[in-house]
């Protein structure tokens, strides 16, 4: 029995180790909700596939079938049939945190702000996903409720840290709560992960022109202007600061390049005052009206119009379509860039310019032609290949969005990040060592990328080449001390090669980091356990115990160690708890009966002629051996055995 009870032990623990979870009987629509939990830990697409498949098949018309259902019509874009599906999802398992929050989101998407936010918080009373939280974080700044919505946003970032999005948004609900120290620190990362985001120079501007330093104001906005040349808001910020300096000449060229000409602009001489730019929380927004053209630029667009006219020429068609588009009149421009192409314009601008002009309607089959137009006039465009790239991938063409990524990586070898969104798009086609290779190239350049670091780990994980994998989650961790899902996947490495002492050191780290979850502290008792370290173990669990007195898997782990170093009274009273804190458990119940079997405290009682019987033996057997040493000692060995046999029947 003790060996049979060690073996028991050893395999509890690793599976449990391993993320092992006790089924739910023959409750097959149970069995489908845990695996409804588990899908978004899948990272492999096919994986996806066939784990919605089986719940499909086990549960087709229950929670989680609906759950699976309503993801799917959310993949191919048919919001309100998802939401119903969620809807009835909830009405079988009202307790179904995935399926409030995903609703949720969906509310959210549609802008039902009130329910939205009902359902985003039952998802998060059991399930913290950073998508639930910034979606809580967004709708609370609408709301102008900032330090829930800081708080919110702070919880997504911990699992999206690398999101610039995010990262922004969070921002700007500091700059709007009246914290710009913090918004600023917001806007610095967010530069940092991508030194192209607009919103986040244009935020840092109204920071500094709030404390009135408009020359560390201009240098960000010139760096969004060089980033976007056409963003309207940042033109249009820069001539109200050149305006405000007095110099008329630049503020008139930067109100036309907003589309607001003004006509001559006063010095600050003569205008000493100037409408104070708008805070954070008000950030300018592109004027509503049609775009006025001032009178210089109304008379220069009309003598190109009468010279062409007289005299088409592309050239000049390319020059109207310019000033068009620096005035906003993108339709204009669009019909002028498209005269030049009719008379066959050699000039890759003119494709290019109008490529940009149909994505801001989102024309994109237009934009594409126009880009692939663009490429042929001059195949080493790198700019036209990347955007016709995004749209391809957009579209769902691969192929061709890989190809002309591939085009403008070998124009622009230096570009972690298309790089990284290359290796992503050959990792979902399950193409691995070309993902691995792209993710390479991108650590190549910037070796400690978290996103990079991770993602190449799992492939080499999904190859079995665990030591590359241990290697490059060690790198995020670096980095990330609190990344849970890195955490649980070396975890499951170091379990597999049977690396005991980097597993120990990893959960105390996890300990350590996460002192109040009741789990951290049962995972290091469990490889306590194993090692033998007991009182070292006993302590993991009864922290645990103490943090939550009714978790079930420490409480049976408790006694089932506490039997195998002999305390059986304290052994059976834990278990017993384990058996109320769950009575569905079917290893404590096997636990207590061996204590029951090993843990006789009143023997049987003999009957007085059973007990004359056996004297009377004893006495025959004596005459026979009178005299014999040896024979006395097999009468005793022969005794003893009939009395343990006699004690196992009882």
């Amino acid at each position: 029995m003790p060996t049979i009870r060690s073996y028991t032990a050893l395999l509890c623990a690793a599976l449990l180790l391993t993320g092992f979870s006790w089924g739910f009987g023959n409750d097959t629509c149970k069995d489908a909700l845990d695996l409804v939990g588990k899908l978004d830990t899948l990272h492999d697409e096919a994986q996806v596939r066939q784990t919605e498949a089986k719940i499909l098949s086990i549960c087709p018309d229950g929670a989680a079938g609906h759950f699976v259902t309503a993801q799917q019509y959310e993949r191919v874009g048919n919001v309100d049939a998802a939401i119903g599906e969620y809807r009835q999802a909830l009405r079988q398992e009202p307790n179904f945190p995935l399926a409030s929050g995903n609703l949720g989101l969906l509310y959210a998407r549609k802008g039902m702000n009130d329910d939205a936010s009902v359902e985003l918080a039952r998802g998060l009373s059991s399930v913290p996903k950073p998508a639930y939280q910034w979606a809580m974080g967004r709708i609370l700044a609408e709301r102008k409720v900032f330090p829930l919505a800081i708080y919110h946003y702070n919880e997504a970032v911990r699992g999206l840290p690398n999101d610039a999005g995010l990262l922004n948004e969070l921002a700007e609900t500091y700059a709007a709560a009246g914290q710009p120290d913090k918004a600023l620190e917001e806007y610095r990362r967010v530069l940092a992960l991508d030194p192209g985001q607009v919103k986040a120079h244009i935020g840092i501007a109204l920071i500094f022109l709030d404390r009135s330093e408009p020359d560390k104001a201009l240098v960000e906005l010139k760096q969004a202007a060089s980033i976007e040349p056409q963003n309207r808001q940042v033109h249009l910020m820069l001539a109200g600061i050149y305006e405000k300096k007095g110099d008329a000449g630049l503020a008139e060229y930067e109100y036309l390049l907003s589309g607001k000409g003004k006509g001559k602009v006063k010095t600050a001489a003569s205008q000493p005052s100037l409408t104070p730019p708008p805070t954070p929380s008000t950030p300018l927004r592109k004027p509503a009206v049609e775009p006025v053209v001032s009178p210089d630029m109304a008379t220069s667009i009309e003598a190109l119009r009468e010279a062409l006219k007289e005299h088409p020429d592309p050239a000049g068609y390319e020059k109207l379509g310019n000033l068009y588009r620096a005035a906003g009149k993108d339709k204009e421009a669009i019909a002028a860039y498209r005269e030049a192409g009719h008379l066959n314009s050699t000039s890759s601008a003119v494709y290019f310019n109008m490529g940009v002009l149909y994505e801001k309607q989102s024309l994109l089959d237009e934009a594409a032609v126009a880009y692939r137009r663009a490429i042929q006039a001059k195949p080493d465009n790198a700019d036209a290949r990347l955007r016709l790239a995004d749209i391809y991938l957009e579209r769902g063409s691969q192929p061709q969005a890989v190809e002309q990524y591939g085009e403008f990586l070998k124009l622009k070898p230096d570009s972690p990040d298309i790089q990284l969104k290359l290796a992503r798009i050959f990792s979902r086609n399950k193409e691995v060592n070309l993902a691995i290779e792209g993710y390479q190239a991108v650590l190549k350049h910037s070796p400690d990328n978290v996103d990079a670091n991770r993602e190449i780990a799992a492939l080499y994980k999904s190859k079995g080449m665990d030591d590359k994998a241990v290697e490059h989650f060690k790198k995020v961790l670096a980095q990330q001390k609190d990344d849970m899902e890195t955490r649980n996947a070396l975890v499951s490495l170091y379990v597999k090669d049977k690396r005991y002492d980097e597993l120990t050191d990893l959960l105390k780290g996890t300990v350590e980091l996460f002192p109040d979850d009741p789990n951290n502290h049962y995972k290091l008792g469990l490889i306590y356990d194993f090692k033998k370290e007991y009182e070292n173990a006993i302590a993991s669990y009864k922290k645990a115990l103490e943090l939550k007195p009714d978790h079930v898997r420490a409480l049976n782990a408790l006694g089932r160690l506490y039997m195998k170093i002999g305390r059986l009274s304290e052994a059976k009273e834990v278990l017993e708890a384990a058996k109320k804190a769950d009575p569905s458990m079917e290893e404590t119940s096997v636990l207590l009966s061996n204590i029951r079997d090993d843990f006789n405290p009143e023997p049987r009682k003999i009957s007085k002629g059973k007990k004359a019987k056996k004297s009377k033996k004893g006495k025959k057997s004596s005459k026979s051996s009178k005299g014999s040493k040896s024979g006395k000692a097999g009468k005793k060995s022969g005794s003893t055995g009939k009395s343990k046999a006699k004690k196992q029947q009882q």
